[in-house]
């Protein structure tokens, strides 16, 4: 083969090369132009996507009168109070052996806190002045009792004689008195009376399981006041800035100078009723010893401790004094007990509280019935007891932040702004 026929060759099968890439470069663009192709038809068949119209608001609140929307917006308010309200209620009920000795320590440190601030300006130390407070009180306590309980039972030896007597007399007068009731009728009231009393023992005697659990509680609660009073006494202020840190720093402020104002009127309540009741017991003492009612220093005392229930307290414990005067000294005598029970009550009611608690407490009467009654109604006797000391903190502090009118203003300019408005005294 000649050399010419081979470049003829070569030349062929390289033409045929680039025909053959051609060729396949050609069906890539035809196989591209028609994935191109088939995608655009499948586009323009497939549905269009919803469309979603925006605009403005439709909405408009329910056109309701102005009074019945103010009416329906305090009315739930209310129910969160009132649900609240139960809720802590529910809690102090279901904790009330630690919740009361609490209360009662508090408001005995209210009454000693004078004592421990002189004690800690003249350099003694306040815990140990506070020790000093809290076993010299309990001293005078015990030893009180003890001399009650000494003349009681020496006296009642002496009374049950005069009992029978008593008895006898208020027989006589039933009989021969404004009543004229007949034999038969006084036996049936005597029946009826020994008839309660034995239906009272038997449920006495039914209660009898539960008298252990209250002593326990009873124990319980008179450690938990004497050691509360001791620290209330000696670290107040340390107890008192931890309660106020529990709150969010703008409200510390003003939380810690109402509690100030709050305790300012705790303690003053307590010296005035610490005062008012010196003068129930007095006065009813000095009755009852003038009359020659038997057992007159432990019906002063029992008038003093029930006295600290105002305005019913001191009213209840003296008719114990009146019933004592019955049965040993006759009716005539119980009537002038009476009298002067009644004078005493007089006495507190028109010139005692008026001057008093109305001066350094400022709480109406008719805000200390409402009070005690709303107490007695959800703790008996030891609501009626912290009821009102309860409201007269409350009293202050609102007074207090009615005059607080700016969140920077301080406690002085309040006071200066409203007179009556009292200023924050030291825990």
């Amino acid at each position: 083969m000649t050399e010419g026929d081979r470049t003829t060759g070569r030349m062929t099968a390289r033409l045929s090369q680039l025909r053959a890439t051609q060729r396949a470069r050609s069906d890539d663009r035809f196989a591209e132009r028609f994935a191109q192709q088939w995608s655009q038809i499948r586009a323009e068949r497939a549905p269009e996507p919803p469309t979603i119209d925006a605009g403005p608001t439709n909405w408009s609140r329910a056109q309701v009168p102005w009074a019945f929307d103010l009416a329906a917006a305090w009315s739930w308010r209310l129910l969160v109070i009132a649900a609240a309200g139960y809720v802590v209620l529910w809690i102090f009920d279901r904790f009330s052996v630690i919740f009361l000795p609490l209360a009662i320590a508090l408001l005995l440190a209210a009454l000693a806190a004078p004592v421990v601030e002189s004690a800690a300006k003249v350099r003694i130390h306040r815990k140990l002045a506070a020790a000093v407070v809290v076993l010299g009180g309990l001293g005078t306590v015990v030893l009180l009792l003890t001399f009650v309980g000494t003349q009681v039972s020496a006296g009642v030896s002496d009374l049950s004689g005069q009992v029978v007597d008593g008895l006898e007399e208020i027989r006589r007068w039933l009989r021969d008195g404004p009543l004229n009731a007949s034999d038969s009728q006084i036996n049936d009231y005597i029946q009826q009376a020994q008839q309660a009393v034995s239906s009272s023992s038997e449920q006495a005697v039914k209660r009898a399981t539960e008298v252990g659990t209250t002593i326990g509680h009873i124990v319980a609660g008179i450690f938990i006041v004497l050691f509360a009073t001791y620290f209330f006494l000696a670290d107040g202020d340390r107890i008192w800035a931890w309660f106020v840190r529990l709150f969010p720093r703008a409200a510390r402020k003003r939380t810690d100078e109402s509690g100030r104002v709050a305790w300012r009127s705790l303690t003053q309540f307590v010296r005035v009723t610490v005062i008012i009741a010196f003068v129930d017991a007095l006065g009813v003492f000095i009755a009852a010893l003038v009359l020659q009612v038997p057992f007159a220093i432990a019906i002063g005392v029992l008038v003093f401790l029930g006295a600290f229930i105002p305005m019913v307290g001191a009213t209840l414990s003296g008719s114990v004094a009146v019933l004592v005067a019955l049965v040993a000294q006759g009716p005539f005598i119980a009537l002038l007990m009476l009298g002067a029970v009644i004078a005493v009550q007089q006495l507190e009611a028109h010139v005692l509280q008026p001057f008093l608690t109305g001066r350094f407490v400022s709480l109406h009467p008719l805000g200390v019935i409402v009070a005690i009654g709303m107490g007695v109604l959800v703790a008996g006797i030891a609501g009626a007891l912290l009821a009102v000391p309860l409201v007269a903190a409350l009293n202050a502090v609102a007074q207090y932040l009615a005059g607080y009118t700016e969140v920077g203003e301080s406690a002085e300019e309040a006071a200066v702004d409203d007179p009556g408005t009292p200023e924050p005294s030291e825990a």
